[in-house]
């Protein structure tokens, strides 16, 4: 029987700046888009008890709690604390799972033969809060899904354990939305038919559950008895994606050659979204016909928006390609990688902005990474389909393919 320990810190960005400003302290606090057409990322348990909840409307939160303190969110920031929590951890776990800038799953199977899980992870939650002072929940039971759902029944700012045999029990007097995998539209077909608690989903046969929602119905009622196999899947944080193409003509075309800058852009973007990345760091390489290759990058906040990068590259080609004569090969590489939410990008983004963004990638996944491209990038074929660089793959990508 595994034993799966499951951290989260809680309302991380508010703690964060409760650090830097303890005068926040016992306030409510929204951390997100400051502008009128801004989006809450995150907000304190105070602020909670107006209704208010992230990705709502930063205007309607503040029509909810006028008296609400906002703040734009500084994900460098965010970014070092869960580097200092993510450290502690690494030190004293034999394997770990950072899921998000904020949660993390250890796997101590096997360590009660030594000493009792819970009491380790009680002592590694005490270990952390000394030396971050961040408010930390975590649940110890047989998977992670159990361990996740534990962590919220947990908060704020505590512990529980879901000893083995107990899962079921555990989970059935909970609203089916607590299950992980269950989002508004699932909750809101499950309520339609008279499916409101897990207990009810546990009593179902697994075959109506597959009759209505597919695999992702058996996947809902596998978890609602407790069953999770899904494995700790070590840590490795990577610092850089990139892609690059070699020409199968050198040219000085500098629209074909933007065009393709365009589309590397654009790709790699969907990635770091889908790998729940962002960058802070573009870089662009031209490499000219006599092999003389010029490299430049620039800085800028964390995103992993295409209109962001995509304007960051063109501007520093436009400032690297000087020469005006042939160029072999061209490429693009984000660097300085760092996980996070999609809430991190909440704090200059409309909801317009990331609902457009939700849509693409939606399509994108589940047609084909060429289902949705700028026009400037159609006749661009040879960038191709690339292989998600988040999936264990090679970091450079494609690597070197010729047009």
């Amino acid at each position: 029987m595994r034993s799966i320990v499951h951290i989260d810190l809680d309302t991380f960005f508010v703690s964060c700046e409760r650090l830097l400003e303890p005068k926040l302290m016992g306030k409510p606090v929204l951390v997100g888009g400051t502008s009128g057409r801004g989006v809450v990322a995150a907000c304190s348990y105070e602020a909670r008890q107006y209704g208010i909840h992230s990705a709502m409307p930063m205007r309607v939160a503040r029509q909810l709690c006028p008296e609400a303190i906002v703040i734009r969110g500084n994900s460098s920031v965010y970014s070092k604390y869960s580097d200092l929590v993510n450290d502690i951890i690494k030190e004293a776990s034999p394997v770990y799972e950072k899921s998000s800038i904020d949660e993390f799953y250890i796997d101590v199977t096997g360590m009660d033969r030594f000493f009792g899980c819970y009491q380790w992870a009680r002592e590694l939650r005490e270990k952390i809060i000394k030396e971050t002072n961040l408010p930390i929940s975590f649940a110890l039971s047989t998977s992670k899904t159990v361990a996740k759902v534990g962590t919220g029944e947990a908060k704020p700012n505590n512990h529980l354990h879901i000893p083995g045999g107990q899962e079921r029990s555990f989970l059935a007097p909970l609203p089916v939305k607590k299950i992980p995998m269950v989002g508004d539209q699932t909750n809101k077909l499950l309520l339609n038919m008279g499916i409101k608690y897990i207990k009810t989903i546990q009593q179902m046969p697994i075959e109506l559950m597959d009759k209505v929602l597919g695999k992702n119905g058996v996947a809902i009622w596998r978890k609602a008895q407790g069953i999770d196999h899904s494995p700790i899947e070590p840590y490795h944080e990577r610092k850089s994606i990139s892609s690059s193409l070699t020409l199968e003509h050198d040219t000085a075309d500098v629209t074909s050659l933007k065009s393709i800058l365009l589309a590397m852009a654009e790709k790699l973007a969907f990635y770091l979204r889908n790998g729940n990345k962002l960058t802070s760091c573009v870089t662009v390489t031209v490499r000219y016909s006599d092999f003389d290759t010029r490299t430049r990058q620039k800085r800028i906040p964390y995103t992993s928006l295409d209109h962001t990068l995509i304007e960051t590259v063109m501007e520093i080609f436009n400032q690297l390609y000087d020469r005006r004569v042939l160029v072999r090969l061209v490429g693009v590489r984000y660097s300085h990688l760092v996980s996070g939410s999609y809430q991190m990008r909440l704090f200059e983004d409309t909801s317009e902005m990331i609902q457009l963004y939700q849509a693409m990638d939606k399509i994108r996944n589940r047609f084909g990474q060429n289902a949705l491209r700028r026009s400037a990038a159609m006749d661009t074929r040879g960038i191709g389909q690339m292989t998600n660089p988040f999936n264990g793959e090679p970091p450079v990508i494609p690597a070197h393919r010729r047009m």
